[in-house]
C-alpha cells in the first residue's frame, strides 16, 4: 500500500472466493499482510494443488470487485509529480500482475512512466537495478530488500504492515510516515 489503498477490494474478493468455495477466508487478516503474491496467500488457505486454480478465480473476480474500491493514499498525486518535476521517472514494480496494476493506476489516474507487475522482493531489486533506479519507496520489508539488492535509497513508507522500527531494522534509509513528506524528502535529498 504505497500509492493506492486496495484492502476494501482485496477483501471483496477474498470474500467472494469464499462464497464461492466454501472455504472460511479471514479477508481482514489478508488484508492486513499486502505484499506477497497472490499465490502466497493462497496457499494459506488451499491445498498447494489447487492454488493455481485458486488464482485465476481471484483475477477474474478482480476487476469487478476490486478496482473501483480503492483509492489514493495521502500525498501520491503530489509525489509523483515531485519526481518528474525533479527530472525522475516513476516506475511502479508490484507483485499484483500488470494488467490488474494498470487498472488501479487507470481508475485512480495515477501518471507513472512504467508499470512491471508479478515482481515481488529481489525480484524487483532485478528490475529496480535493469532500469537505473536510484530511489525505490515501499511499505514492506521486501521492498527494502528489493531496494538493498539495486543499491537504491530505500525509502519506508509506514502505510503497509510494518511499523517504522520494523522498516529501519530491515534496513530502510529513510522513514516516512506517508507519501505526504515525500516532496520535502526529495527535494532535500536532491539537493544534498
Amino acid at each position: 500500500m504505497t500509492l493506492i489503498d486496495s484492502r476494501p477490494g482485496i477483501a471483496a474478493v477474498w470474500d467472494a472466493v469464499a462464497a464461492k468455495t466454501g472455504v472460511a477466508i479471514d479477508s481482514e487478516l489478508v488484508v492486513s499482510r499486502l505484499g506477497p503474491p497472490l499465490s502466497h496467500e493462497a496457499a494459506h488457505w488451499f491445498p498447494e494443488h489447487e492454488v493455481p486454480g485458486i488464482v485465476a478465480m481471484y483475477r477474474e473476480l478482480y476487476p469487478d470487485l476490486a478496482v473501483h474500491a480503492s483509492e489514493h493514499l495521502p500525498g501520491v498525486v503530489d509525489a509523483l509529480a515531485a519526481v518528474h518535476e525533479a527530472g525522475g521517472r516513476v516506475l511502479v514494480i508490484t507483485a499484483k500482475n500488470g494488467p490488474h496494476a494498470q487498472l488501479h493506476l487507470d481508475h485512480l489516474g495515477l501518471a507513472v512512466d512504467e508499470l512491471v507487475g508479478g515482481a515481488w522482493a529481489e525480484e524487483k531489486g532485478g528490475v529496480l537495478r535493469e532500469r537505473g533506479a536510484s530511489i525505490y519507496v515501499g511499505d514492506h520489508l521486501g521492498d527494502v530488500r528489493a531496494a538493498k539488492v539495486a543499491d537504491a535509497v530505500s525509502v519506508a513508507v509506514t502505510t503497509g504492515p510494518y511499523a517504522a522500527e520494523e522498516l529501519s531494522a530491515a534496513g530502510a534509509d529513510v522513514v516516512l510516515g506517508d507519501l505526504t513528506e515525500f516532496p520535502a524528502w526529495l527535494a532535500a535529498h536532491l539537493a544534498a
